[in-house]
């Protein structure tokens, strides 16, 4: 790794770069230890007063650790792999480990090493789903633990027999995908059955969103991929939002379905303004929406009160991506898979307890206390859940669907996926 700013390299000499690292870490340390106090005192023995005081000595550390590492440092890290954004690390002691996945919150803490892995030396790769699927499906396969997209990780597996990353009850992210349909606002469409016939506007056909959009409008609204005719556009408004697909999530659709290509150049968002389709169904937001052309809106106005309605039903939060560790690092050492998975979830917990505090103080939101508040109401205090016993369903649905939309040679089962260790994987209560 090198250090870069316009192009030079920045002359520092060996001393003063382990000074400022001295310097640097002492700060950073300071930061930390304050944050943490921050995060995990008791609310009610926690005054603004204090909480100021500490903040603003937090603030300071770290800004001055930042301070401290430009004036030594002068850039950024880079790395071999463009697609990799940043590299933290190494932290703790023991197996040499490299770990890549996004920093969410909820995971931060394993990414900047407040959350160690227990028995290694991590280093984390910050980097998207589509790299990620890449480099685990069929590229070097060099990290030992990784996040990886589910849809693509279980279409590998059934149509190509790749078997190299063993899949562990983490659901790194969840998202409800009935906000993931937008229609024309002058359409008067007002709920799924009335697209039935109609052109649906894509990005792919069988992505991790699109495979519970139409799981999803089957199980609840009795509508099947062959109600609509797709129409798939090779651009899309919302790049960069979106992880791409990798070679694995482009499965040819079965008979039946009907589906053409959109007309060159337009995007999903252009095919909607157009009226060239009735909607489009999409991850992201397309263009349109997100500038707030009011040509567009959700079919679902209000997909929250329609995805709590669905979560109380069925219990199904959407897993889009999990994390997997490579087998034959799990198989040498089988104590792995729980120690991720204890990190993982002490990162949430940290996380979790850091918006309950100080979330509201941090975040722009101005009603962010009371949407946290009606989420624990509605999900209970662990609403983004870990564990095999408290996902199996949900995983098991998305299998499900895959096989129904007949995207996959066969039925993926549950016993399968999951190795028998990773079965008792479970969170405190």
């Amino acid at each position: 790794m090198s250090t870069r700013v316009g192009g030079l390299a920045p002359a520092v000499s060996n001393a003063q770069s382990e000074e400022a690292a001295a310097i640097r870490r002492g700060l950073f340390l300071t930061a930390r230890m304050l944050l943490h106090r921050v995060r995990t005192d008791s609310l009610m023995k926690y005054d603004r007063r204090r909480f100021i005081r500490d903040a603003g000595l937090a603030g300071m550390a770290a800004a001055t650790a930042g301070a401290v590492a430009t004036t030594a440092m002068a850039g950024e890290t880079t790395h071999s792999d463009p697609t990799v954004k940043k590299v933290n690390g190494p932290f703790g002691e023991g197996l040499p480990i490299t770990v890549a996945g996004y920093d969410y919150n909820r995971v931060a803490a394993v990414a900047n090493g407040e959350a160690l892995i227990e028995g290694c030396e991590v280093t984390y790769e910050v980097t998207g789903i589509g790299p990620m699927n890449i480099h685990t499906l069929g590229g070097p396969k060099t990290r030992h633990v990784t996040e990886i997209g589910l849809i693509p990780y279980l279409l590998a597996w059934a149509n190509d027999g790749i078997r190299d990353y063993a899949l562990l009850p983490i659901p790194a992210l969840r998202a409800f995908r009935h906000k993931s349909m937008w229609v024309r606002s002058d359409s008067g469409i007002e709920n799924p059955q009335a697209l039935k016939g109609k052109k649906i506007g894509i990005v792919g056909y069988s992505s991790s969103s699109l495979t519970w959009i139409r799981g999803v409008l089957k199980d609840e609204y009795g509508l099947s991929p062959e109600d609509f005719h797709w129409i798939v556009s090779s651009k899309e408004s919302s790049i960069g939002l979106t992880g791409g697909a990798s070679s694995w999530e482009v499965v040819k659709p079965p008979e039946g379905v009907q589906i053409s290509d959109a007309p060159a150049g337009m995007d999903e968002s252009d095919l909607l303004l157009a009226g060239e389709v009735d909607a489009v169904f999409h991850a992201a937001e397309p263009k349109a929406f997100m500038e707030r052309n009011p040509a567009i809106r959700r079919l679902f106005v209000d997909h929250r009160s329609v995805e709590q309605n669905y979560l109380e039903r069925t219990g199904i939060f959407p897993i889009m991506h999990s994390i997997a560790v490579r087998r034959d690092v799990m198989e040498a050492n089988p104590w792995l898979p729980q120690a991720v998975f204890a990190a993982f979830s002490k990162a949430k917990a940290m996380d979790m307890k850091y918006m309950q505090l100080l979330g509201w103080a941090y975040d722009t939101l101005p009603w962010y206390g009371q949407e946290f508040d009606e989420t624990v109401a509605v999900m209970g205090r662990n609403f983004y859940p870990y564990g095999y016993e408290v996902s199996a369903k949900t995983y098991d649905t998305a299998f499900r669907y895959l096989h129904e939309q007949g995207l996959t040679k066969y039925r993926v089962t549950l016993d399968e996926i999951f190795d028998p260790a990773v079965r008792g994987f479970a969170e405190p209560a």
